[in-house]
């Protein structure tokens, strides 16, 4: 099967896993180039252009790590429902401090 050149905004937001809404305010912004076609105005993106975008994301994920190194004090986010971020959450609403 060929790959199809122009993707629905439903597509990309599948691709990228963001909402629906994300992926339209994407191309409304012009962050993700696109184009309106036919007598609806159906939003569609290239799929050359949705990769140079996630180039253009990685390249900048690239320069704000090596702008911003992970220090060994600085506390690294767990995933969300973990046990000790369960805690974390626990006594920061009991208005205990873990790290200051």
């Amino acid at each position: 099967m060929a790959q199809r050149r122009f993707l629905q905004l439903s597509d990309v937001a599948e691709i990228l896993n963001i909402s629906a809404a994300q992926t339209y305010a994407l191309v409304r912004n012009g962050d993700l180039p696109a184009v309106k076609i036919g007598g609806r105005g159906q939003w569609r993106v290239e799929q050359a252009r949705l990769e140079e975008y996630i180039d253009k994301l990685y390249d900048q994920t690239r320069r704000f790590v090596a702008e911003h190194p992970l220090g060994k004090d600085e506390i690294v986010p767990e995933a969300a429902g973990s046990a000790s971020s369960h805690h974390a959450d626990r006594a920061d609403r009991d208005g205990q401090h873990l790290a200051d």
